[in-house]
């Protein structure tokens, strides 16, 4: 039988969090609300740390800007491209996967090495297979008659270049959850559906989804989360630039670009801010959509 709550636990329990609170506060909490504050800095003197004045100047200005509607429209693109593709080819991975199959544990870590593997590492390698004369992709579409694509010099082609390595960086991670989660489903509701003579594709579509739902839920709130974040992919593969007249600026991006090479703080801030209300406003979506469509066992 659990005991009442009291002050003294109370306590005692918060002077165990105490550690991890200090560190969270301090790194996290407390810049994000400088910076939410410094976005409607409009007059600050950055080296005295006086405000002389306040206003939405900032807000105003990057709407106005069109590298940030540009950056805005790449991310939009880049999250539409990679989470829907990654979500759908690490479920059915995970789904073969997990059958007994020979060498399950050899291809499980071969599926998990590019989300260990640097992002500097996996862009080196990525920028020799797209490369326009000697490129592995560019070879084997010579096969079927097409041209070489000039995926990183050309600004057609640099999104989906970068979509396609992203969602190769990313796949083993949402592999290893979703075999988590198709663990955890018990054998007994397969037994049972294959008593009643229920075909492969009905087992998964009425046991496997619905009992799965809640690891779909949480890989799509990771996975949209991270990208709208996209940021060292772009400047490893673009060796520094946002990809070719800006083909693959995104926020974050655009983000940096303000702070660190123009020194634009308030900008950056004002950028920052908006970039988290997107984020915010798509996990308030996808909760309330998980309320209504996620089974929990």
């Amino acid at each position: 039988m659990l005991e009442k709550p009291t002050w003294k636990s109370t306590l005692k329990g918060f002077l165990y969090l105490l550690p991890a609170l200090l560190i969270l506060i301090i790194f996290n909490i407390y810049p994000i609300i400088r910076s939410f504050l410094m976005s409607f800095y409009t007059d600050y003197d950055y080296f005295n740390d006086i405000v002389h004045e306040y206003g939405f100047d900032n807000f105003i200005a990057i709407f106005q800007d069109p590298n940030f509607i540009t950056a805005l429209k790449n991310t939009g693109i880049f999250v539409l491209g990679v989470v829907p593709i990654s979500i759908f080819l690490s479920m059915g991975i995970a789904v073969l996967l997990n059958n007994k199959i020979k060498l399950a544990g050899f291809f499980r870590t071969i599926y998990f090495l590019p989300f260990v593997t640097s992002v500097v590492a996996v862009s080196i390698v990525w920028s020799w297979i797209y490369h326009s004369d000697y490129g592995l992709l560019n070879y084997f579409l010579g096969w079927f008659g097409i041209d070489p694509i000039a995926w990183l010099n050309d600004p057609n082609y640099a999104m989906p270049a970068l979509i396609i390595m992203s969602i190769w960086k990313g796949l083993g991670f949402n592999i290893i959850i979703f075999l988590a989660g198709l663990q955890n489903i018990g054998e007994q509701y397969y037994l049972a559906a294959k008593v009643d003579g229920a075909s492969a594709w009905k087992r998964f579509t009425n046991i496997t989804l619905p009992l799965l739902s809640p690891t779909i839920f949480f890989v799509s709130i990771i996975s949209i989360i991270n990208g709208f974040k996209v940021f060292d992919e772009v400047f490893a593969l673009f060796n520094g630039r946002p990809g070719p007249a800006n083909s693959a600026l995104t926020v974050v991006y655009y983000i940096y670009q303000k702070f660190y090479e123009e020194w634009q703080f308030g900008l950056a801030s004002t950028a920052a801010f908006v970039l988290f209300i997107i984020i915010f406003i798509f996990t308030i979506i996808q909760l309330v959509i998980g309320r209504r469509f996620v089974h929990y066992n």
